[in-house]
Parts: C-alpha cells; structure tokens; sequence
C-alpha cells in the first residue's frame, strides 16, 4: 500500500480528504511559498528596503512562475529544506537578474516555510469549517426528528437507563458545535505570519522590521504575533489539536454506529455498507470503521508533535522536520472524517422496533433507577435499593416483566408509567431540540 491512506489511489475513497487533500501536495506548498517571497517584496518595496521596480518584477513573477518540485529534491536533501533551491530556481526562471537579487531579502527559510504553511492551514480550516457546517445540519435534523424516540442508553456497554435516539444523535454533534465557536478565536490568534530572519532577531530585514512584519500579515491576512515564533510552535499545536478533536468526536460517532448496527441487534442501519469478499450475508460499517481508525491514529500524530515541540535555542531542524511528517497527516484525518461522515448519515436512520425491543430486553430491568427512586418515597433509600435489586433478580430468574412484580409487591407505585420508556427519558428530548436549535442559531450567525 502507498506510504499515506491519503495519497493511495485504491484507498482514495475510503479516506477522502476531499478540498483539503489539495493543500498538502509539493506543488500547493511551492504555490505558497512563492507566494509569500513575491509578497515580502511587495511590502519591502514599499517601505523602501528594496528598489521598487524590483519589488514589483518579483510580485508578478511569484504569480506566473511555476516550480517543478523534483527539480528541488537533490538540493533539498542536502539542505534539509527547499527553500535555498525554490529561491535559487525563481531567480533563474524570472530571467532578471537585477531583480532577481532581491528575491527573499532578509528571511530566512523558516519565515517562508511557515508562513506559506500557515496560508495552506488557513484554507483548511475553512474547508473543515464548511464541512462540520453540513454535518451540523444533518445532525441537528436528525436529532429533531428523534427526539422523543426512546432507546436504550448504554453505561459501560451494559443497559443503564433510557435516552433518547435524539439526544444521543445531539451528543454527536454538540463537540463538533463547540469546536466551530473556537475558530475566530483559533484564526485570530493562531494563523500566524512569520518574519523574523536568521536567529530570530530580524537583522537582516532592516531597521523597520516590526513594521515590515505587519505589513505582510496585512497582505496575506494572516496575524502578526508582534515576535518570533520560530521555536514556539504553541500555533501549530492548537490547530493540530483543533483539527484532532474533530477525529475524536466523528470517532465516537463511528463506534455508536458500530455497535448499533450490530447484526442481531441492529438499532440502527447505515444504508449500503460494505461487501464480504466471502459472506454474501454481510454489510459491514465500513464508514464507520474508517471513522474509528482515524481516530486512533490522528492523536497518536498529535503526541509526536507535542513531543517535537521542544525546539532547541533558536532554530531546531529535527522538531521541525518531526512536524512536517505530522501534520499534514493530522489535517487530512480530520479532513477525511468529516468527508466520511457526510457520506455516512444520509444512511443512518433509527430502527424503533429493534430499539423498543431493546429496551424489554431483561424484562424492564432497565428502568429499576426509576422504580428505586419512586419507591425511596416510601422506604428509607437503602432498603428501597435493596427492594429494587430483589425485584430485579427475581425477573431474571423468573422471566416475569418487572412491571408485573412492581405491581404485584408496591400497587401504591404506578408500575406502568415507571416502565414506559417514553416516561422516562428526563431531559432528553429537551437536548436534543435545544442542540438543533443551537446548530441553527450558529448557522443564522
């Protein structure tokens, strides 16, 4: 198989990145380095550090100039990064020397890198931004739908008590809610221009280097940090936990759909599903699997970046090569759980009749909470606990619906309504209509 999920052509549509894998390609990261060189001319011609017709040469040759990213491997290399060749090529390829000196006046590779990663960054966020919007819509639908439609909630893959189908499809969503009200903050403080030259010091860039740094910021619109952040990656953690906790919720998202959509069991069903090569019987949750594994492998990425993150004195090659092999898969997993997750729920619907089933299965005994607290009325709470818990093993032993025992031993409770699931879901139906009304709040907005 190919090195990267993303990059295989057989695997491409079991993990689809969708937009986002189009920025993690050489060329996407030439585009935008170019980019910033022909921009850093831009502002350096106007604040005079370099001769304007040359700044404007630049900045039009950073637009029209196309780089060939294998040209760059031999001297990459050797340089550990590309910018030394990417440079030394854009000058060749203007054909104008006395231009062409002025090219990357004063930076350093790591201010072009990063910069231009943080560009890349900037657009993938939004593309997630837009994605998770669609999901939202879907879930909130799908949780507004179901409110009311009970089943049985699940506390260490044992029946605890009941919930509703809605509120469960709410607590999907609600993180992947929370983490779309983060991004204004997250772009403002995160999505970051990086001038600062050599050791940090911005010598080379001239005695106004604070205000040359902000006008790039304005240029690119990205932020200015007012510093160098060459050995404080805290921007690049923030976005790549950002983007892992997408993986995480769209995770748990995929081991519900798995373990309730379990043959035999099956409360809910996931459309198509995926073929057998030898049992015709089978529809397996592909989707969802595909969900559980990105999710195990986008925070292992996120713990070698954390542990990358010390950079020694000012500029350090190892961490930094350690964060180029980690967080482009650390975007793309989360860029491809949201593609795999809109394919996966116009599919997955309730199935009332194998959840109503569900819910009797060990005659009633999951709503003994509710016939305990009922009976703690009249007994004392421990010995209604230990009353309930008698009741509860002889329906077991016996085969006999706890309603009918509530009924026979307590006729002062009212046995059918403590055992109506409909009855017992609390607050459920409440949170999953106020999460879709938050989700179309957010969207007004």
């Amino acid at each position: 198989m190919a090195a990267s999920v993303f990059d295989s052509a057989h695997l491409a549509r079991l993990f689809p990145a969708g937009d986002a894998g189009r920025l993690f390609t050489d060329g996407a990261e030439l585009r935008a380095m170019l980019l910033v060189e022909g921009m850093l001319a831009k502002a350096q011609g106007a604040l005079g550090l370099i001769p304007v017709e040359s700044a404007g040469a630049i900045h039009r040759a950073a637009m029209e100039i196309h780089l060939d990213p294998g040209a760059l491997a031999e001297a990459t290399g050797a340089n550990g990064v590309s910018v030394p060749a990417l440079v030394a090529a854009f000058r060749s390829e203007m054909q104008a020397p006395e231009h062409a000196q002025y090219v990357h006046w004063g930076a350093t590779s790591q201010d072009i890198i990063d910069t231009g990663l943080m560009l890349r960054l900037r657009q993938a966020v939004s593309v997630l931004e837009r994605d998770l919007a669609a999901v939202l819509e879907t879930l909130a639908a799908l949780a507004e739908s179901h409110a009311d439609l009970p089943m049985a909630g699940r506390s260490y893959a044992q029946h605890a008590t009941p919930t509703s189908f809605g509120a469960v499809v709410a607590s999907w969503g609600a993180p992947l809610l929370d983490l779309l009200r983060e991004l204004p903050g997250l772009r403002r403080d995160c999505l970051l221009v990086s001038l600062s030259g050599a050791a940090g010091t911005g010598a080379a860039l001239g005695p106004e280097v604070a205000q040359l740094r902000a006008d790039l910021a304005q240029l690119l619109n990205l932020a200015d940090p007012g510093r160098s952040w060459h050995t404080d990656r805290t921007p690049v953690l923030r976005l790549a936990e950002w983007c892992t906790r997408i993986a995480l919720a769209l995770g748990k998202l995929g081991e519900d759909a798995i373990e309730l959509s379990q043959t035999g069991i099956a409360e809910i069903t996931l459309g198509g599903g995926g073929a057998s090569s030898t049992m015709p019987q089978k529809q397996n949750p592909v989707g969802a699997s595909a969900l559980v594994a990105l999710s195990r492998q986008v925070p292992g990425l996120l713990a070698v970046l954390h542990g990358a993150g010390v950079h020694r004195h000012q500029r350090d090659g190892a961490a930094w090569f350690t964060e180029w092999m980690c967080l482009p898969q650390i975007v793309l997993g989360a860029a491809a759980s949201v593609q795999i997750t809109q394919r996966l729920l116009p599919g997955l619907a309730p199935c009332p009749e194998a959840m109503a089933a569900a819910l009797d299965t060990n005659y009633g005994t999951i709503h003994a909470e509710a016939v305990n607290f009922a009976l703690a009325a009249h007994l004392p709470r421990p010995e209604a606990q230990a009353a309930v818990k008698t009741l509860c093993a002889e329906a077991m032993e016996s085969r006999t619906p706890l309603r009918e025992l509530i009924a026979r031993d307590w006729p002062q409770l009212d046995a059918a309504a403590l055992t109506d699931p409909s009855r017992q879901l609390g607050a459920a139906p409440d949170e999953a209509r106020a999460f879709a009304a938050r989700v179309r709040s957010q969207g007004a907005t």
